[in-house]
Formats: structure tokens, sequence, C-alpha cells
């Protein structure tokens, strides 16, 4: 976010502290809770969000090194994004063209890569440099048998890509809005700390929501999050698809007797960002969590998710590492304590007759915002 505009949602946040309020959409949102459990829209979602649509797939830092490499399954096509000599990135399909086994596995550096059924081997830049007994593959010829590429773009330290071979990818329009508060974060100089996985029996969707409202802060997080974020208060503004939604921490206060430029805006506040469709992006004050969800590929009661910690230096002491593994933590420990046994709840509560639809209040916008963009972008009515 840029400085003016950190400025502006401090003013927001510390009226609504003096106002006890929050920002508000005209009217209650209901959404039918068949957008989480119908496999018609999955799939629907699947082809639309996860095959064609640019993903957010990490920060660069992810790939430091030429030969670095990451493996990644998870938006339904096997993809495999390879650090170049020249330092640019390119993705692919982690897919030999042989007999279509995969290439490569989790991530690491490698010079080539050779597959493990029959060792044709294709260079970083995916093209094929040897294949066993030759002369059985004359007509084949080796410059058509490369690894299929996918689009891949990095952007102010943001990898971005979709799982469609042969395509072009229009990020600046996919963007919009948002590009400048990415800009502004400065994230090519971040560091890469750690990524978990994790799978739970809940849709995609249901992850995402977790964090578009501050309302349930002094409820479910009593003890964990209260004590740190207001309730209740936030900040919204759409982006386009995306959105971001600004919570306030308890330390706001101390703003109120600083001049406007000495304001830590970033300090004293937490930044969500949706990067639609599936990456929850927040900015942490002194680091960067991101949240990448997926489906369980046809299975709407399920969704897996890479959550990743990027620190602004690289962690070079004990105590350094101390500090970010308590950070990481305390977040896993949140979430699966608090957060995920409720959306497991919620998922099988919308398989059960207690109610055809959900509620979103005026005081969610983010929530309304996020849903009403899905169903516009599957062509579904307004809900």
């Amino acid at each position: 976010m840029e400085r003016a505009e950190q400025i502006r949602v401090g003013h927001r946040l510390l009226a609504h502290l003096d106002a006890k309020s929050t920002d508000r959409t005209d009217e209650v949102f209901r959404l039918g809770v068949q957008d989480y459990t119908c496999r018609d829209q999955l799939a629907s979602e699947e082809q639309a969000f996860f095959r064609r649509m640019p993903l957010a797939i990490g920060l660069s830092c992810l790939l430091p090194e030429p030969g670095d490499f990451l493996a990644h399954d998870h938006s339904g096509d096997p993809l495999l994004f390879i650090r170049q000599r020249d330092g640019s990135l390119r993705g692919f399909l982690n897919v030999c063209r042989h007999r279509g086994a995969k290439l490569a596995r989790g991530c690491g550096h490698a010079s080539a890569f050779s597959c493990p059924y029959h060792a044709w081997t294709y260079g970083l830049d995916g093209k094929l440099l040897s294949r066993p007994d030759e002369q059985s593959f004359s007509g084949v010829e080796k410059a058509t048998s490369g690894l299929a590429q996918i689009p891949c773009i990095e952007r102010d330290g943001l990898i971005w890509a979709s799982a469609t071979p042969g395509g072009n990818m229009d990020l600046d329009a996919h963007l919009g809005p948002v590009a400048g508060d990415l800009a502004a974060y400065g994230l090519a100089g971040y560091h890469h700390y750690e990524t978990r996985e994790r799978s739970r029996s809940f849709n995609w969707k249901l992850l995402v929501d977790t964090f578009l409202e501050t309302y349930h802060l002094s409820t479910l997080h009593t003890e964990t999050i209260h004590p740190i974020i207001h309730t209740n208060l936030c900040a919204f503004d759409a982006m386009g698809r995306h959105l971001r939604m600004t919570g306030a921490r308890r330390t706001i206060e101390e703003m109120r007797g600083q001049a406007e430029a000495d304001w830590d805006v970033i300090r004293h506040t937490v930044i969500v960002y949706v990067l639609f469709p599936n990456t929850v992006f927040l900015v942490q004050g002194d680091h960067i969590e991101t949240w990448h969800v997926y489906p369980a590929p046809g299975d709407p009661d399920r969704c897996n998710m890479r959550i990743s910690l990027y620190t602004p230096e690289a962690p070079l002491t004990d105590s350094a590492r101390r500090h970010w593994d308590n950070n990481f933590d305390l977040l896993m420990r949140t979430v699966e304590q608090e957060d995920f046994p409720v959306g497991e709840d919620m998922q099988r509560g919308f398989h059960s007759l207690a109610q055809s639809h959900i509620t979103f209040g005026r005081n969610e916008p983010a929530l309304a915002h996020f849903h009403a963009q899905v169903r516009d972008a599957l062509g579904l009515e307004a809900a």
C-alpha cells in the first residue's frame, strides 16, 4: 500500500475507533449453502479459476538461484517452475513428453531433469536434451518434444502463472488496482522462511472466509488474536475482483499523538488482501504471510493449502530463527485449534437441512465482495 493510502486508511480506522463503528455494506448478503457443497459449481471453479485464471504462486524468493525449481501440484495440473541461467523464471507442465511421467517433485536445485521412467532428459529451458535409444524415435523431433510451457510472469517480487499451456496471460488486466499496492511492499527483497502444507475437510472458499471479517475475534480467538487486534472493526476496499481489508491492532492508539509524517501504519494494522481467486496475502507488520488454498480435485468438502512466511531480512542468528519459529507456530496453533475445527463443523452443517443460505452482515463487507466476485466470474446469478 502506498504511503498516502496508508495515511487515509489510518484516519478511517481511528475514526471507527472513536465512533465504535466499522465499514459496512448497504444491506445484508445472503449466499446459498450450495456455493460450498455443489460438485457442479466446484467443477466450474476448477476450470475457470485454477486452470485458466492467473494464480499467485508465491514470492520470487522461493526460487532465488539459477537451477532452483518448484514442483506445484495444487491447481489441478502438475506444474514446474524453474529459475533460468539468465535469472528469468519459466513455467512448464511437469509432464514428460514421452509417456507422461512426472519429472520433479518438491523443490530443490538441478542442472537438468531426467524422467524416472525412461530417462528422457530436459534442460532448465524445457528443451529435450537426450533420450536413450535415439534411433527408435526417428521422426520424433527433439525440437518439438520439449516440455509444454505455461504462461509465467514475475511482477514486483510475486510469481504468477496460468496452468493452460501456450496461452497468453494478461496480468495487467487481472491485477487492476491492486498492482500499485503490491508494488509498494518491495517484495523482491523478502526472504522465504518456511512453507507448511495442510489439508482439511471444508470447502476452499471457507478458508478464504476465515480472514475476511474481524467480527469473530472476541468470540473464537479470545486468548490469541482478540488481545492484539480490535474486534468488529475494519476498513474495506474493493480492488476489482481483488480486495483489501485492514484491521486495527490495539497499538494504533499510539498514532494519535504523532504527526502524520511519523505514522507507521503498517506496524499498527494487519492488512489482508485476497488476490482473486485463491490467495490470501497478509501484511503482518514485520513480515508477510501467504495462504494459497486449492480445492481437492472433484471434492467440494475438502481443500489443500500452502502457508508461507516471508521475512524482510534473512534470519542469520539463532535468536532470529526462534522469533520466526514462534511466529509461525503461534499462527498454526491458532488456526488448527480454533479456525479449522469450526470450519469443518460448518461444512458438515451445510449438508444438513438447517438452512438454505448463510447471511453476511453489513459489518462483513469483504465476505460479500469476495463471494459476489466468485459468482460473477462463474457467470452465476448474483446472490
